[in-house]
């Protein structure tokens, strides 16, 4: 699991290294939402739903704290 969290550590960070600003700005290809939005919108929403999914990942850690000392 690790080795394919580096690897996708490496394609987001070529990724972003590629967008350009018109790119961030532009409407994002897909409907995802209710309405249009933009790719920045889009990205700081994978933001912080990637943060929602660690924190689930650290509440189960915690768990398994408590229930293996």
């Amino acid at each position: 699991m690790i080795e394919k969290i580096d690897q996708t550590i490496e394609i987001v960070n070529q990724t972003l290294d590629k967008i350009t600003a018109a790119e961030i700005d532009a409407e994002y290809p897909m409907l995802v939402f209710e309405e249009k939005t933009s790719t920045e919108y889009f990205l700081v929403h994978l933001t912080t739903h990637l943060a929602y999914h660690l924190g689930q990942i650290n509440y189960h850690r915690r768990l398994l704290d408590v229930i293996i000392p």
